[in-house]
Parts: structure tokens; C-alpha cells; sequence
């Protein structure tokens, strides 16, 4: 994802946290600082990467729930391997332990963001969200391209990434140079016609 999207939803989250301004809000479950989501946002701490969500998914990281915010039809044409599906109407009504590492994706990553902010005002700390959602999910981590001009530090990274990938039944590949045009979001188009469903993994 491009810096300015991820600025853009950035922003989105904070103009979600505006009304909350001044005095912490406070509700039945809990409480938002819009100082201090402000700050875990500049630092970055309320995203992570679609590879680092696969990573943690591969290893079993203990007690990881992968919440899918998108409407039921949309998640059974199409996910990540372990999530489930709490649209994000319903969110408020979940229930989840303090002790768990949620993280939450959407289509493009807003209203992944915008659930974010809702558990944070519920309370829950250990909240993260996929930036651009699906997209980044398919890009990264089931059609990594290697460009053909990538530094021999680059290669070695991929190794990795492409490791990661076959793992989820992906496609990791050499491409262009890194200056030339990449095709974006083809895998999920084609992902959508042929769903990969693994949420035993």
C-alpha cells in the first residue's frame, strides 16, 4: 500500500475519533484517549503488515483472532485463512478476551480502521488492522513479485516471503524492474473465481 493510502487512513481513523475530543469518552466497556490513539497512530502501532498477519497465522501465534469486518457474502466468496466473520455493524456486540491479539481487515483497509477505532473506545489494546485489507493480502503475501533489478539483500528477504506464500497455496514470482508498471490486484480477481479457503492451517 502507498504511503498517501495509509495516510488516508490515518485519517480516516482520526476523523472517526473527533467527536470523541477532549474529555475521554467513556463508555459501558470502555474509555478512548484521542491524545493517545493519536500517538499509536504516528508511531504506526495500530497496523500491521498482510505478511506479519501471515507469519503469525503459519506459526499458531497464541491466542490470534482474525476478524473479517466485510458482510457475510463477501467473506464466503473470498478470506484469510483462520478468520471469522463479524460485520462491522455487529462488532460492538462482540466479545473478546484482554488477552488477545485481534486483528482486523475489511476489502481496502477502511473499515478495518474504522473498527479499530471502535475497540480501542471498547477498551481492547491489543488491536491491529491490515492497512489495505485484501488487497494487501493478495499483493504481499499470495503474489509476491521479486523485481528482476532487486539488490542481492532484496533476494534473500524474498526467499523468505516466498516461503511464506507457497505455504498459503500462493504464487511468489520474479517480475519487471522495480520502475515498470505491476499488474495490481489480478490475483484477487483471480482468487475470487477460484476461492482458497484453508482455515484449518
Amino acid at each position: 500500500m502507498t504511503v498517501a493510502k495509509k495516510l488516508g487512513v490515518g485519517a480516516a481513523v482520526l476523523g472517526f475519533a473527533a467527536p470523541f475530543a477532549g474529555t475521554p469518552y467513556v463508555s459501558s466497556r470502555g474509555h478512548i484517549d484521542v491524545e493517545d490513539v493519536a500517538q499509536v497512530i504516528a508511531k504506526g502501532e495500530d497496523h500491521i503488515d498482510a505478511l506479519v498477519l501471515a507469519q503469525w497465522i503459519r506459526d499458531r501465534k497464541p491466542r490470534l483472532r482474525v476478524i473479517d469486518v466485510r458482510y457475510p457474502t463477501e467473506f464466503e466468496a473470498y478470506s484469510i485463512p483462520t478468520a471469522e466473520n463479524i460485520p462491522l455493524a455487529q462488532l460492538p456486540h462482540a466479545k473478546f478476551a484482554a488477552d488477545e491479539t485481534i486483528v482486523l481487515y475489511s476489502e481496502g483497509g477502511a473499515h478495518a480502521a474504522q473498527a479499530w477505532m471502535m475497540l480501542r473506545a471498547m477498551g481492547y489494546r491489543g488491536v491491529f488492522f491490515i492497512s489495505g485489507g485484501l488487497v494487501d493480502w493478495d499483493l504481499e503475501v499470495m503474489n509476491p513479485v521479486l523485481p528482476l533489478d532487486a539488490s542481492p539483500e532484496a533476494r534473500i528477504a524474498f526467499e523468505k516471503t516466498a516461503e511464506l506464500s507457497r505455504y498459503f497455496g500462493g504464487d511468489p514470482r520474479i517480475g519487471a524492474a522495480s520502475g515498470e508498471d505491476q499488474p495490481a490486484a489480478v490475483g484477487l480477481r483471480a482468487a475470487r473465481s477460484a476461492p482458497l479457503r484453508r482455515r484449518g492451517c
